[in-house]
């Protein structure tokens, strides 16, 4: 019979990925013992099934589309992609699904790496294998998010794709079903599409990227149909059966579809159902509420970081509130009662409430921070929107031939500040931070004139913006 062992730690870590990772980084850095607990690879989600293999496989296609559009180099480029070549640069940034090089970044900042199902089994305490790990000041829930799939007869026969089968394919189908409108569905659309696979994109609602203003999608999906792929919007599937190989897709309109492969993307559940919640009386497979310090409500030691909490599922922000959290965790363990918990403070994760940035990574791309005008006329603001072509912007004609973009602002009448900025065009993935500081910063209209673009780049567009909204 195995004996136990308890050890005792300051923090105790539920979750090895980028999130789990950043708060042990935190809490190392204040000396706080820490253990991190990953019943996976260490590296998370995020770098072997999601943003690391999605953009590995994007890149290529992107950096194709763009030389296609410039004289003097489209000829050279009006060949396929090598799948081949694309997978190998993608298995390369996975590290092959090897979690070394990240298992010594953890082990280099001092904290202890457990492996194997972590569960809490009471207040401050979490089993793994024959350990009990106890925590003297926090418990951080750091187990991200999974991948939904439908309530559909005989789908788990079917072996669909879910985002890991997606980004970690080390074949090409030859033709694919994409099931959704959002992040992962286009940016998976827009790989497989350009690798050679004949992809079909089903989207129940009526366009695509719906959490953006209307014209992404619109543009996102006008650029899919003319590479080739078949986008349907307001079509839901009604059964999904394969057979000898072949996946046939029927729709609610009745219509048949056959495929090699077919991809769900229809939205995420918490890794929270089997954890221990109930022995701290909360809901095993819940999303946990958490205050801005990523406390969770009704807690004085349990946070919950990153997609868990269901503010913001995205890697770059659980990874800013891995750093509030540290930091709040680390402020109370040296007796601070109440840390800096005012909007913007030091431990108040204030960005996702007003300023969380995107950037969708298909063809033209997509980027946006901050409220929607939809958002924000829902949130009572009153705001203007301005929209400016970004074909108008000189850098956007060197940067290609027949650049199609759009860019919007919105403004709060009022305060006179940004309240959000989305961009659509080739490229633009690399302004989205500008727009992120001045929403972030609450910089005001009036001192945004005197932060003079660069002549000629895209990033001109700002004046642009700044100039519609003088003129309206």
């Amino acid at each position: 019979m195995t004996e136990t062992e308890t050890i005792a730690y300051d923090v105790v870590v539920l979750g090895a990925g980028p999130v789990g990772e950043n708060v042990a980084d935190r809490t190392r850095a204040a000396g706080l013992t820490t253990a991190v607990v990953e019943s996976e690879l260490v590296g998370g989600e995020c770098s072997y099934w999601a943003c690391m293999p999605s953009k590995a496989l994007l890149r290529p296609v992107i950096a194709q589309a763009d030389a296609r559009r410039l004289p003097g180099l489209r000829q050279a480029v009006q060949g396929p992609l090598d799948a081949d070549a694309v997978l190998a640069h993608r298995n390369y940034y996975t590290s092959d699904w090897h979690d070394d090089g990240q298992v010594r970044w953890l082990e280099g900042i001092g904290a202890d790496l457990y492996r194997g199902h972590g569960r809490l089994t009471g207040p401050r305490t979490v089993a793994v294998g024959d350990k009990i790990l106890t925590a003297r000041h926090a418990v951080a829930v750091c187990t991200g998010s999974r991948a939904v799939l439908p309530d559909l007869p005989g789908l788990a026969e079917v072996k669909p794709w879910t985002s890991r089968e997606a980004t970690s394919a080390q074949s090409v189908p030859g033709r694919l079903v994409v099931v959704g409108g959002g992040v992962v569905a286009t940016e998976m659309a827009t790989a497989w599409q350009a690798l050679g696979s004949r992809v079909t994109l089903l989207v129940r609602g009526k366009g695509l990227l719906n959490r953006m203003e209307p014209f992404a999608g619109e543009l996102v999906a006008e650029a899919l149909t003319e590479a080739g792929a078949d986008v349907r919007t307001g079509t839901s599937v009604k059964s999904v059966t394969r057979s000898d190989g072949t996946v046939v897709v029927v729709t609610d309109a009745g219509d048949r579809i056959e495929a090699d492969e077919i991809l769900f993307a229809t939205g995420r559940a918490p890794r929270t159902d089997d954890i221990g919640l109930e022995t701290v009386g909360l809901e095993p497979g819940s999303w946990l509420s958490v205050d801005d310090s990523l406390r969770v409500t009704g807690s004085e030691w349990l946070y919950a970081v990153g997609d868990v909490n269901h503010r913001a599922l995205l890697t770059h922000q659980g990874k800013y509130q891995a750093r509030i959290a540290g930091a709040a965790i680390a402020a109370r363990a040296s007796g601070v009662p109440e840390p800096e918990s005012g909007p913007w403070g030091a431990h108040a994760a204030t960005a996702d409430h007003h300023a969380v940035p995107q950037v969708v990574f298909t063809d033209p791309e997509a980027a946006a921070v901050g409220l929607s005008l939809a958002e924000a006329e829902q949130a009572g603001h009153r705001v203007r929107a301005v929209d400016v072509d970004l074909s108008s912007v000189a850098g956007a004609g060197l940067y290609a031939d027949g650049y199609k973009g759009r860019a919007r602002m919105v403004v709060d009448l009022e305060e006179e500040i940004l309240r959000g900025v989305t961009f659509v065009g080739p490229g633009v993935g690399e302004l989205i931070h500008s727009a992120t500081v001045a929403v972030a910063g609450q910089v005001p209209v009036a001192r945004l004139w005197h932060a003079v673009p660069s002549y000629p780049t895209i990033s001109e567009v700002w004046l642009r913006l700044l100039e519609a909204f003088r003129d309206s």
